[in-house]
């Protein structure tokens, strides 16, 4: 029982890890391809947990199992006797629901933005479970080291993401415009080969620019999927791969390589004085733009 509990704990606080990891170091890339498979397990074990919970305190009461879960503790004023039980029951919830809505086919029935909003609940799932944790640590006097643990893991947590969101506010600045409106990304070698750089715009969108055998591109950075960020991606047999579950876009015109038939936006490029510069007025999805040539850069 406490091995699945500890063990869901860790899952899900390694999930929520996964993100910010990403955004700090590329090399933890491909872990987002799996997250959702992840959290599906995590709602495995945690279930499990669950199951062991009931057979363990109430297999043997006359009362009825569920009924003696969400009434053995009902001192709301006291530590002692607090009902840490729904804090893990209200996180169970939102894990079982996530793992049921995590194909693709409620991300469509449901549209990407509200199926993200419903995703976010991670965190509130992962509050209830630190809620959960504590308060059985707390209230019992040889569970030492997992309170030692609980408070390790959301220290982890927790700044991981604040670093994260460091990282991205620094380069959420938007690039300086010349006289005509073409926003000014910097020399050519701020692109590498086969990867991309991500430029904001005034109007809060982001752009991704894409260095490809000596050619640049530009298409919006949201994939149409889930808005992961293309940027972050990486060039695989020609094409854009989203680095969240690998949609890829053709670089020349963001039209998704049959038989698929998302499209994204496009953006024209050119290069002036040896600097890039990018027109911020995205073309239609799926409009063709011609790649633009660095000068020395070989094939």
């Amino acid at each position: 029982m406490r091995a699945f509990g500890s063990c869901a704990f860790l899952m899900l606080s390694f999930i929520l890890c996964i993100g910010p990891l990403a955004r700090l170091d590329k090399r933890f890339l491909p872990l987002l391809y799996n997250r959702r498979h992840f959290g599906v397990m995590t709602s495995v074990v945690a279930l499990t947990h669950a199951s062991h919970v009931l057979g363990w305190y109430f297999g043997f009461s006359p009362v009825d199992p569920y009924e003696a879960l969400l009434s053995a503790n009902t001192g709301f004023t006291r530590l002692a006797g607090f009902p840490f039980e729904m804090f893990g029951v209200f996180a169970l919830a939102i894990l079982a629901t996530l793992a049921a809505t995590s194909h693709d086919f409620w991300l469509a029935f449901l549209t990407a933005p509200v199926w993200k909003a419903l995703h976010m609940s991670i965190y509130a799932a992962w509050t209830a479970v630190i809620a959960h944790v504590a308060l059985v640590a707390m209230t019992a006097p040889y569970n030492g080291p997992l309170t030692i643990v609980v408070i390790t893991v959301a220290i982890i947590v927790v700044g991981l993401h604040l670093s994260a969101a460091r990282a991205v506010a620094k380069s959420d600045t938007p690039a300086p415009a010349t006289t005509d409106g073409w926003i000014v990304v910097g020399p050519p070698s701020r692109v590498a080969e086969g990867r991309g750089l991500v430029v904001p715009l005034p109007n809060a969108e982001n752009v991704a620019i894409f260095r490809h055998q000596g050619r640049l591109s530009a298409i919006a950075n949201a994939c149409a999927h889930q808005n992961g960020p293309l940027g972050e991606g990486r060039i695989v047999d020609g094409c854009v791969t989203c680095p969240w579950h690998g949609f890829q876009y053709r670089l020349e015109d963001g039209a998704a390589p049959p038989p698929f038939t998302e499209k994204l936006a496009t953006y024209q490029l050119r290069l002036r004085d040896g600097m890039i510069e990018l027109d911020p007025r995205p073309n239609p999805p799926g409009t063709y733009v011609e790649p633009v040539a660095v000068e020395g850069a070989g094939a």
